[in-house]
């Protein structure tokens, strides 16, 4: 391994890491620092059950408009962001225990993963492209973000393997393009995880307390009025 390599996989991305952990705890002050609205209606249902269900909600398809419809989107979902897990994992494994990717198995299923990841990317911009809704809300982060990620994703196929015989070139675009990414995902909408547990705890609580969540049975709207 290349000094620069060795640099590249370790204390750049030590750097780079503190980075963005340093800048969300600084959001995270910020945003504990807003108290939460308080219900004054009368209460038609539970706010703890109404909190459970909207934070369950990302592993309740059925839950959801737009996975009801259409289940390749949840498909997609899952895919793409198990892409996520898989890549953030990568990027530890392959300087501090490289062994795991000793076992073909597990550098296989890594690559099946993210191929399939760069393929979602690909579909998602092309229909943000193409489909004249999604393009009217999508801005110019979004587009930058989905394309950026399916070349993290997409670097990551030939990273995995964790060789240096034929050429770093490889790992050294995988680990550039983590740097980039933990210095960028902080202010970009990737970030978007990081608010998860607020607002769904905040949706859950105010639906729950209206008796809207959990959506229950027959509240669907007739065909044809969706």
């Amino acid at each position: 391994m290349s000094e620069f390599l060795r640099i590249l996989e370790n204390e750049v991305q030590i750097v780079a890491l503190s980075f963005m952990g340093t800048v969300y705890i600084i959001r995270l002050a910020w945003m504990f620092h807003f108290r939460a609205g308080q219900e004054v209606t009368m209460s038609a249902g539970d706010a703890k059950t109404g909190v459970a269900y909207s934070m369950m909600n990302v592993v309740m398809p059925w839950a959801m408009e737009s996975a009801r419809k259409n289940w390749s989107f949840y498909v997609q979902f899952v895919i793409f962001h198990l892409g996520v897990i898989l890549g953030i994992a990568a990027t530890f494994i392959i300087p501090y225990w490289p062994w795991l990717f000793d076992i073909g198995s597990v550098v296989v299923i890594f690559q099946i993963v993210l191929a399939a990841a760069t393929a979602v990317g690909v579909i998602r911009l092309i229909r943000r492209i193409v489909n004249p809704v999604m393009r009217l809300i999508s801005t110019p982060d979004d587009y930058f973000s989905l394309v950026v990620m399916t070349f993290f994703f997409a670097s990551g196929v030939f990273a995995m393997p964790n060789t240096y015989e034929v050429s770093e070139t490889p790992l050294i675009i995988f680990f550039i393009m983590t740097t980039f990414f933990l210095i960028y995902v902080p202010f970009s909408k990737i970030s978007h995880y990081l608010y998860y547990p607020f607002t769904r705890y905040l949706l859950g609580k105010t639906m729950g307390h209206r008796g809207v969540f959990p959506r229950r049975r027959g509240g669907e709207l007739p065909a044809g009025l969706e």
